[in-house]
C-alpha cells in the first residue's frame, strides 16, 4: 500500500498524550533510554574508534527556517519563533550537494529541520537537483501538510522515496486535504507505487522532549543525563544560514561547528570542533555545556541504522525508510 496512517499505540496512546502529556513523555523517554541506551553507547565507541570519521547517516539541510504550525512542544512555532528569517543561499545548497556526490554518499537526506519545507517555493526544485546527484540516497521529506494538496504531492513523488506527513491536531483526525490525498492515493495506487507516503496522527499539545530546554512546554531538567547521544555521530545538521549546527536541538541556532561557505564539508564533519564534541558528549551530556539539560532521544529510524551498520549490513541501512516514531521529535 503506497500511503497509510499511523497512531501510535492508537486511541489509548492518543488519550494519554492528551489527558496526561508530561506522565507519558516521561515514561516513554524513561523506556527509551532503558530500551536503548546500550545500543548508543555502543555506536558512539563504535564511531570513535574510526579513523577518518565515518559518514554521517542523515543529512539535514533546513533550506527555510520557518513554520506554519502551532504545535505546543516546538519554538519554531508561530507564536513562538524567534529566529531572523534565513534561506539557504541557492549556490550553497548545490555545493553541498555537489559534495556529498564526490563523497560518494548514499545515506539519507532530508531538506528539512524545525521547518516547514513547503514554505521554500524552491522546494520541488532543490529535491530534484538532489535526486540528479545523488541517485542512490533514501531522501525523504517530513511536513505538517497544512500546504499540501495533490499536485503537491504528484510534484514531489519522483525525487523522494518517502513522505511523512506529520498530520497535528486536536481531534484525531486528518486534515480535509490530507483526507483527500490519501484518498486519491487509495484510489491510484499505480501511480504511487514509487514512493511511501506515511501519515502520522500527532497531537497538536503534546509533551515530547525537551530539546536542550527549549521547548515551549517542557522545561530544562535539574539534573543532567549522563547519558550519550546519537545525534553528533548519526546526523550532519545544516542550517539555512550556511552553518553546520550540532543537532536538531539547536532551535535557536546557537550552535556554530564550521562556515560551509568557507569550509569543505567533509572538513567540517571531520573538524576538531566537533569531534572533541563527540568525545565529550560520548562520556555523558552533562560533559557538554549545549547537552546538559537535554532529555532528546531518537526513538526511531537512527536505532535502526545504527544497529544494521553495528552487524556489518550498510546496505540493509541504506534502504531503511525514515518513519518517525511518536515521541522521538
Amino acid at each position: 500500500m503506497p500511503i497509510h496512517v499511523n497512531n501510535f499505540m492508537g486511541r489509548l496512546g492518543w488519550t494519554l498524550r492528551k489527558r496526561m502529556p508530561r506522565l507519558s513523555s516521561a515514561l516513554y523517554l524513561r523506556l527509551q533510554f532503558l530500551t536503548r541506551g546500550g545500543g548508543q553507547r555502543a555506536y558512539t565507541e563504535w564511531f570513535l574508534a574510526q579513523t577518518p570519521a565515518p559518514q554521517p547517516n542523515v543529512v539535514n539541510i533546513e533550506t527555510i527556517n520557518r513554520c506554519n504550525s502551532t504545535c505546543a512542544f516546538c519554538t519554531a512555532n508561530v507564536n513562538a519563533e524567534k529566529r531572523p528569517l534565513r534561506r539557504i543561499d541557492e549556490g550553497l545548497y548545490r555545493s553541498i550537494i555537489d559534495q556529498l556526490a564526490d563523497w560518494g554518499y548514499r545515506g539519507h537526506l532530508t531538506l528539512y529541520g524545525n521547518n516547514e519545507p513547503w514554505l521554500d517555493r524552491r522546494i520541488v526544485e532543490f529535491h530534484r537537483y538532489a535526486r540528479e546527484k545523488l541517485p542512490d540516497s533514501f531522501i525523504f521529506m517530513s511536513t505538517n501538510g497544512l500546504l499540501l494538496d495533490v499536485a503537491k504531492v504528484d510534484a514531489i513523488k519522483p525525487y523522494v522515496n518517502q513522505l511523512i506527513i506529520n498530520n497535528y491536531c486536536t481531534d484525531m483526525r486528518l486534515h480535509p486535504n490530507v483526507e483527500e490525498i490519501r484518498r486519491h492515493v487509495l484510489a491510484h495506487p499505480d501511480d504511487y507505487a514509487g514512493i511511501d507516503i506515511l501519515v502520522q496522527m500527532r497531537y497538536l499539545g503534546e509533551v515530547l522532549t525537551n530539546r536542550a530546554g527549549s521547548a515551549p512546554n517542557k522545561g530544562a531538567r535539574s539534573r543532567p543525563l549522563r547519558e550519550t547521544c546519537l545525534l553528533p555521530f548519526t546526523d550532519m545538521w545544516i542550517m539555512p544560514n550556511g552553518r553546520l549546527g550540532l543537532c536538531c536541538c539547536d532551535n535557536f541556532e546557537t550552535t556554530d561547528m564550521a562556515d560551509l561557505s568557507k569550509t569543505p564539508l567533509r572538513e567540517a564533519w571531520e573538524s576538531p570542533a566537533l569531534a572533541d564534541a563527540r568525545r565529550r558528549i560520548a562520556e555523558g551530556r552533562q560533559n557538554y555545556p549545549f547537552c546538559r539539560q537535554c532529555d532528546f532521544i531518537d526513538a526511531g529510524f537512527r536505532m535502526q541504522l545504527v544497529r544494521a551498520i553495528l552487524r556489518g549490513d550498510q546496505e540493509g541501512a541504506h534502504r531503511i525508510g525514515g518513519e518517525e516514531k511518536k515521541l522521538g521529535s
